[in-house]
């Protein structure tokens, strides 16, 4: 078969997919029209999580997995919208990571509300002026942003999913010619994630840390000889050039976000539940409170410790581990840790990124 024959074979089998899709569409507003009635919401992750995986599973062509995904991530993302335009609040400004993850799991049908701090999303979110919050976790090389785990001690919001998303950073200039860097903008941590790369690429440059990766761009447009780090989408909004490009010192250099809102998600087959627990004054208290997991075989992915800020020396301590609060074995944990620790807060369970 031909070159034109088989584009005109393609053309074909676009056009029954754009059907397909349209129906779905259609179907997708009924549904809409049910969830406006019984008075649910229309974001649903552990349903969105489900069908996915459902899909992936299904799946046996010569697409990868994670292709799959994010074709199928855009028709539902596509078919929400016409549900209802979510309201999404953002560690902003715009063209920042957060920005990009936020557009990542919501999509172009949403309405995107940047905030000048993490408590911010949490406070549109809580005052009912945002639908969902989108805030950094981690980073898979500088850790735990410690910020976003001090709200959870204050906010009763519900983790109600999360995604994980490369983060690929670029040196972005005016002239896009690095010999004509003297001086480096960016946030701290995308300045902490190619550290090592700008020492041995700009040695003796000053590095400035500003208060998001756009602010860093605006700063390399005003000034003649500077550069900014920053995503690519960030430069292509700035109209910066590129003079270099995956500085980060890690390739596996991955962020963790969390989607924050008031109503908890339910059981998607493929959860994660995140707890926040304040341990008794007594000897092996962090043993009692982490042997139930053990008898229960329940896989721990992440525990940190913070200060309560009330009394010195003493701590809250964050938990993820991998099932969902309705089951009845994490149920059992769970009512043990109520007995070992003087607090027990379930941040919420959702579907777990891949």
């Amino acid at each position: 078969m031909g070159m034109e024959a088989l584009r005109k074979k393609i053309d074909s089998i676009d056009g029954k997919i754009l059907s397909l899709i349209n129906l779905r569409a259609k179907e997708a507003l009924q549904i809409g029209a049910l969830k406006k009635r019984t008075g649910a919401g229309v974001y649903v992750p552990h349903r969105e999580k489900a069908l996915i995986l459902s899909l992936i599973k299904k799946h046996s062509g010569n697409i990868s997995p994670t292709a799959v995904e994010a074709v199928f991530r855009e028709i539902i993302n596509a078919c929400r919208s016409l549900e209802e335009r979510l309201k999404i609040a953002f560690l902003g400004p715009e063209a920042t990571f957060s920005h990009l993850a936020a557009l990542k799991n919501f999509g172009l049908g949403a309405d995107y509300l940047p905030v000048p701090s993490i408590k911010d999303v949490f406070v549109e979110v809580e005052k009912n002026r945002a639908d969902y919050g989108v805030v950094p976790i981690e980073n898979s090389t500088e850790g735990i942003i410690n910020h976003t785990l001090d709200m959870f001690m204050e906010s009763d919001l519900n983790i109600c999913a999360e995604l994980s998303v490369p983060i690929e950073l670029f040196l972005l200039s005016k002239s896009g010619n690095i010999r004509n860097v003297k001086k480096v903008y960016s946030h701290l941590q995308p300045l902490a994630q190619c550290r090592n790369w700008l020492e041995a690429n700009l040695p003796g440059v000053p590095v400035v840390a500003v208060s998001s990766t756009t602010e860093a761009c605006k700063k390399a447009i005003s000034e003649q000889s500077a550069a900014a780090v920053a995503s690519k989408a960030a430069g292509t909004l700035y109209k910066l050039e590129v003079c270099a490009k995956g500085i980060e010192d890690s390739k596996e250099n991955i962020t963790r976000f969390l989607i924050v809102g008031r109503t908890p998600a339910q059981r998607s087959g493929a959860d994660k539940t995140s707890v926040m627990v304040s341990l008794k004054d007594h000897v092996g208290a962090l043993h009692d409170m982490l042997m139930p997991f053990k008898t229960h075989k329940i896989n721990l992915t992440k525990i940190e410790s913070r200060p309560t800020r009330k009394k010195a020396w003493e701590y809250i301590f964050f938990i993820d581990f991998l099932g969902h609060a309705s089951e009845p074995r994490i149920q059992q944990v769970l009512k043990k840790l109520e007995d070992s620790c003087s607090i027990v807060k379930v941040l919420g369970s959702y579907p777990r990124a891949d």
